[in-house]
């Protein structure tokens, strides 16, 4: 892999969970002549994109986009979702971040909480929530920190199975998933959907997106101090024109524009598989090194492979050598560090460049004394 430059920057491409790798149409994108975001040029580019968005998230229901990162909608869900009391599950770093924004937002809640790298259970969903009176739940679909994947689908067909679980939001933080990982928004019948544009939509970092239901919508007009800024009552009555509340970032609409043509002509399927085949090409490699992965089988993630580092591998010194070559990967999440090292293959990831990453490691690894 070659050392490509961009404005006399070296290149170094992202094999991380996020921000991803960006293509150059994607980013040339963003340099279309700046409009006003009342203009009526900003309000068609806001329509375009909201008929194509809904698609990538499997609905007919309304998607809204704000100048944020993920955790910033993972706010707005428990701000404008919950009055009584909120389920956290929590089996990783983004799942546990969400506890803490529910509490630091002074929501009532409880948590269910399981080992890293496991995922989430319906099982255990249902057995939390029938000890108490819950008015939403929060989980995590992909775990970036562990490389789990927890069955959304099944986690949502057992909510509703429950007494009263028809009143139960649904609240599904998808950043690392969502456009990698098939997610059906309307047939699942799920409550808010958000996600992020630097993971698997290969965006520069800085919008956010969120699917909306009706039931999540008439929750949020019955609770108070919802703030203004992640109000969804304030975001619909803005997106009933395609527009938003406050400026939004304009250059990265331009590039979301451009990626969600360039999603739909790859077809969403095609997508899903490419991630699925980009996975288990790096578990086969990482098994065939005697390597393990930390999330069991059945539930490691289309996206980011977390793969345990049993060889004891300098994962400092590997990126040393990566980045020499042009590329990185990312060490283990907060106490995961250097006992695992995470390979991401998510966004615009071609089998190709895969391949050139792990023989790349491969040379590295085998330069390492015995």
């Amino acid at each position: 892999m070659t050392n490509s430059t961009r404005h006399g920057k070296q290149h170094i491409r992202l094999f991380i969970p996020g921000p991803t790798e960006v293509r150059p149409t994607i980013l040339d994108a963003q340099t279309e002549w700046m409009i006003g975001h009342r203009m009526p040029e900003c309000a068609d580019l806001f329509g375009r994109i909201q008929e194509k968005i809904r698609q990538v998230f499997y609905t007919e229901s309304r998607v809204y986009i704000t100048a944020s990162s993920g955790t910033g909608l993972q706010e707005a869900a428990v701000r404008n979702c919950s009055d009584i009391n909120v389920l956290n599950c929590v089996n990783g770093a983004f799942s546990d971040r969400w506890r803490k924004v529910t509490e630091a937002n002074g929501k009532q809640n409880s948590v269910l909480e399981v080992d890293w790298g496991k995922p989430i259970l319906p099982e255990q969903v249902v057995d939390s929530l029938s000890a108490g009176d819950f008015d939403a739940i929060t989980v995590v679909h992909n775990e970036t920190s562990t490389g789990a994947t927890s069955p959304i689908e099944k986690i949502a067909e057992a909510v509703r199975s429950l007494p009263g679980g028809d009143e139960i939001l649904i609240l599904v933080d998808s950043v690392s998933g969502l456009s990698g990982i098939k997610l059906e928004f309307d047939a699942w019948d799920l409550d808010v959907v958000l996600t992020s544009s630097q993971k698997a939509f290969a965006l520069p970092a800085g919008l956010a997106f969120c699917a909306v239901s009706d039931r999540a919508l008439e929750k949020a007009r019955t609770v108070s101090h919802r703030g203004y800024y992640f109000d969804f009552l304030e975001l619909e009555k803005y997106l009933l024109r395609n527009q938003t509340p406050a400026t939004p970032a304009i250059s990265l609409l331009y590039a979301l524009d451009r990626q969600l043509d360039d999603m739909l002509a790859e077809g969403m399927e095609n997508r899903f598989q490419r991630h699925l085949d980009l996975r288990d090409r790096t578990i086969f490699w990482a098994q065939a090194r005697g390597l393990k992965l930390f999330a069991p089988e059945g539930y490691r993630s289309p996206t980011v492979t977390c793969v345990m580092n049993d060889r004891e591998i300098d994962i400092n010194e590997l990126n040393q050598y990566l980045r020499s070559q042009g590329m990185i990967i990312s060490n283990g999440y907060g106490p995961l560090k250097g006992k695992n090292f995470r390979i991401a293959h998510m966004g615009d990831t071609q089998f190709h460049e895969l391949e050139e990453l792990l023989a790349t490691i491969d040379r590295f690894l085998a330069k390492e004394p015995a």
